[in-house]
């Protein structure tokens, strides 16, 4: 900082001594520092001077002969190009397609005879004008002027048919006045360029009935049930559900009244009743005509009745299923879901539930019932064993709240549960394992059906639609039917007749066929027969079952009244 020459002194080693650069030197420094020459009087672009006084050449730098190798071909060169050509052949090296060449077509030419016509809008060509011909001459012969009674056949016909041109005879051509449809025809012309379409539709003419399924007719479809031939009239409240006896020789249901009773189908007798203190949810018979018991399901209580309709045999054998003298100790788990109690009152079973039951369903044995209960959740679905007088838990885990199930007509060990939107099948045997799930696509479904072949199942929604399901063929509907306007109550399937049927909250029962071929290559025909009105818009239709023998119908109404419709 002392001595502002400090910068420019290096100390020399090998003398011993500082040298001081003097500004000749600095700069010299500076210049090679820019990577410039160290003079500043050197030029690195000085223009370049030839050694060598090219005029009058006449011979080369070296008169060396041209070498051999410049004209013979270069066997190298000759295996790389057949190395190329089979590389070629096999697909080895592909060329790039070449680009197309632009679609050019004349955009006032003749169309005619474009190729491109077909690639571009559709050509409508004009109509071929009639050559003119002597007529149409300012000056024709005589012989084309028509007469004036022909003028005035003219008129008299019809405008289509009138011809457009008349000739007339003028001796000049100063004398030939305006076209006086000039205005109107391109007044015309305009139009027509308006209206017309600059493509043409292909129009198919098509009658909308040839459209239609081929159904057969519905006299080749009988018998089927159409008309209203009794009705059971006891009930006071709404009935939310009824059941057939195996034999078809009775029926029982259950109303909001808390009565449970039981008719004779034929006459329409009322044999039995059974009053309770709370609104009867749902009742089943036990499909076994040997043991007819009837299954009540009302609040959290489902009871076991002794209907006292069999043989005395029939009747000792009942009492002792109903008896409950030993009971099997229950795990902890199924205790706490259902207790098994004697019910003195209605000389049967009770089995008390921890939640409210929605539904239950036999097993076509008749030993297992299946009760479910919304509430209940993951433990909503349980199933009883009446002649071991023992609850079990499924051993599956739950998705969704429980609607109903089904026990699988043929396959014992199939178990069908049906959720707000899935159907799954489970099979019990294997410890619950899941073997396929149906998608609805409905929002809400309310009940369900299957079919005695056991491939087909029927589901019906809170939205008024019934979905087909071939479970053989798909998880998907095989049919989605649309008829309820309201809910659907209830779906069943006929045990031995080709018939299916659905009840809905808009007091209306449909009844379809519905045939399954043992064709797997076939599909199912589903034709619409009939709609049965009769219960009053109070309600509803609660529920509808088939007679297990005859083409009837039984529905349930919210008017209090069951009806039967025969053929």
């Amino acid at each position: 900082m002392d001595d502002s020459k400090n910068w420019r002194k290096v100390y020399d080693e090998y003398n011993d001594e500082e040298v001081e650069l003097t500004k000749e030197e600095s700069k010299l420094i500076r210049r090679m520092l820019k990577g410039e020459a160290p003079h500043a009087d050197f030029d690195p672009y000085a223009p370049y001077v030839d050694w060598f006084k090219w005029d009058d050449a006449i011979h080369p730098l070296s008169s060396a002969p041209e070498p051999k190798r410049r004209f013979i071909p270069s066997k190298w060169e000759a295996k790389k190009v057949v190395k190329l050509v089979r590389a070629i052949r096999k697909g080895l090296i592909k060329f790039d397609k070449p680009e197309e060449e632009p679609n050019v077509y004349l955009l006032w030419g003749d169309d005619s005879a474009s190729d491109q016509k077909s690639k571009h809008l559709t050509y409508i060509p004009p109509p071929k004008l009639k050559l003119p011909g002597h007529e149409e001459s300012y000056n024709p012969s005589l012989e084309y002027i028509p007469s004036e009674e022909e003028k005035a056949s003219y008129e008299l016909m019809y405008e289509e048919d009138r011809p457009k041109f008349i000739p007339k005879r003028f001796t000049s051509l100063r004398s030939i006045p305006a076209y006086e449809n000039a205005l109107k025809e391109s007044f015309d012309r305009c139009l027509d360029l308006y209206l017309c379409p600059r493509v043409r539709k292909k129009r198919i003419n098509i009658d909308p009935e040839s459209l239609k399924p081929k159904l057969p007719s519905r006299k080749d479809l009988r018998p089927y049930p159409n008309s209203c031939y009794l009705e059971y009239k006891g009930h006071t409240g709404p009935v939310t559900s009824i059941s057939t006896e195996c034999s078809g020789q009775w029926i029982a249901s259950g109303s909001t009244d808390g009565s449970v009773r039981i008719w004779e189908v034929e006459t329409g007798r009322c044999l039995k009743v059974w009053q309770f203190d709370e609104a009867v949810k749902c009742v089943a018979w036990n499909p076994l005509p040997d043991f007819p018991i009837l299954a009540v399901a009302m609040g959290v209580d489902l009871f076991f009745l002794n209907t006292e309709l069999g043989t005395d045999e029939e009747q000792q054998r009942i009492e002792e299923l109903l008896r409950l003298d030993n009971l099997p100790e229950l795990d902890e788990a199924a205790a706490a879901i259902a207790k098994w109690l004697p019910d003195e009152k209605y000389r049967g079973i009770k089995i008390r539930h921890f939640k409210n039951l929605s539904y239950m369903d036999w097993h076509p044995r008749g030993d297992y019932l299946s009760a479910v209960m919304p509430g209940g959740e993951t433990r909503g679905v349980v199933i009883h064993q009446l002649s071991a007088h023992s609850t079990k838990r499924l051993p599956i885990k739950m998705r969704g709240l429980p609607v109903c199930t089904l026990f699988h007509p043929n396959h014992r060990g199939l178990f069908i549960i049906a959720t707000k939107k899935y159907v799954r099948v489970y099979n019990l045997h294997k410890n619950g394992e899941p073997i396929k799930k149906l998608e609805t696509g409905l929002r809400e479904i309310s009940s369900m059906a299957i079919h005695p072949g056991g491939d087909n199942l029927v589901v019906g929604s809170k939205e008024g639609k019934m979905c087909w399901f071939d479970m053989d063929l798909s998880s998907k509907p095989y049919k989605i039917l649309k008829n309820h306007p309201k809910d659907i109550t209830n779906v069943g399937f006929h045990r031995s007749y080709p018939l299916f049927a659905s009840c809905s909250e808009d007091s209306t029962a449909y009844v379809f066929h519905g045939k399954v071929y043992s064709d797997l290559n076939e599909n199912p025909l589903i034709v619409p027969l009939e709609i049965l009105r009769g219960h009053s818009s109070k309600g509803g239709v609660l529920d509808c079952k088939f007679h297990p023998r005859q083409p009837w119908l039984f529905t349930a109404g919210g008017d209090s009244v069951i009806k039967l419709y025969c053929h």
